[in-house]
């Protein structure tokens, strides 16, 4: 089959939709498609149109339905389709999830969120994670705590290091940010943290291999956004053996599980600044995120996604 990805992010960008496109491009090729990438629809023929993000893809997406109306056509919601698009621009954001056969979405509670007729075309295919090739040496000098996302306003990027601002001077907690600055203004403000509190390093955009790498020797993982789709760090994470505290949204908790003992209520600095205490003072509750985290890492391997994929394919 010939597959026309659509991802509405250049190239060269690190960011989530990128990074999820290339390794889509990758699956479905290993699965025996013919995979051509685009930023916008150009026009070439497809037996099939797989768009990530319903609103930002609405022209592609309305473009090949009114061309090929016979084929299938699967749409990947993202988180700010789910939580900001489908209310601020409903139009194209609901016209593309009525429009799609099949939609894709990447955590267990995105039905919460989308409307009731729309349910059933619901797929949810986690985003997988391959183990480190190394095992994990957290620092016994510091209690190093990591936060991987783009400092932007639905990742509440700074939460963990206004949380690390009230510690007691005995704490040996740091805050590891790894993540591009949306502009020049969110960079600015990463600078003025790092000079105001000595707990919080900001280390800027880096690389897939310079995440694992700290995964090799941080705590845990802080995941602090207000929105999310799914993100993929959460899974690295976990099938890394790193222990996450996370924010309270759906986003997470449909990631994690329910029962997660890791999570603080969204925003709320003094909530995490208890967790993360713990985390550092209790080694049992640090044994706990992790035990828990493990039950979960058998929805997020590269095996279990490619048969999501070839389950949606089949079907189509």
């Amino acid at each position: 089959m010939n597959i026309i990805l659509i991802t509405p992010v250049k190239k060269q960008s690190k960011t989530g939709n990128r990074v999820t496109a290339s390794r889509w491009g990758r699956l479905l090729r290993g699965l025996g498609h013919k995979v051509t990438v685009q930023f916008d629809w150009d026009g070439t023929p497809g037996d099939m149109m797989v768009a990530i993000h319903a609103w930002r893809s609405a022209s592609s997406i309305a473009r090949f339905r009114q061309r090929f109306p016979g084929r299938p056509l699967v749409v990947a919601l993202s988180g700010t389709d789910i939580y900001r698009f489908r209310y601020s621009h409903p139009e194209e954001t609901l016209r593309s999830m009525e429009t799609a056969d099949a939609l894709v979405c990447l955590h267990d509670l995105v039905y919460r969120a989308i409307p009731e007729a729309h349910r059933k075309k619901l797929h949810v295919i986690h985003q997988s994670a391959a183990p480190l090739t190394r095992a994990r040496r957290p620092s016994v000098r510091t209690f190093d705590v990591c936060v991987v996302g783009h400092l932007r306003d639905e990742k509440d990027p700074f939460r963990a290091a206004f949380a690390a601002r009230g510690l007691t001077q005995q704490s040996r907690l740091r805050i590891i940010h790894l993540g591009k600055a949306h502009n020049d203004e969110w960079a600015a403000q990463a600078r003025a943290e790092m000079e105001l509190n000595p707990r919080y390093h900001w280390r800027g955009e880096v690389g897939a291999w310079e995440v694992r790498k700290e995964f090799l020797k941080t705590h845990a993982l802080v995941h602090s956004s207000i929105m999310e789709g799914g993100a993929n760090v959460v899974s690295e994470a976990l099938v890394a053996g790193v222990p996450v505290v996370a924010s309270d949204i759906d986003g997470n908790v449909g990631l994690l599980g329910e029962d997660y003992p890791g999570y603080y209520p969204v925003q709320d600095t003094g909530s995490l600044r208890t967790l993360l205490q713990r985390a550092e003072s209790d080694h049992d509750f640090l044994q706990l995120l992790l035990e828990y985290g493990n039950r979960r890492k058998h929805l997020f391997t590269p095996e279990r996604e490619s048969r999501g994929w070839q389950a949606l394919l089949g079907s189509r």
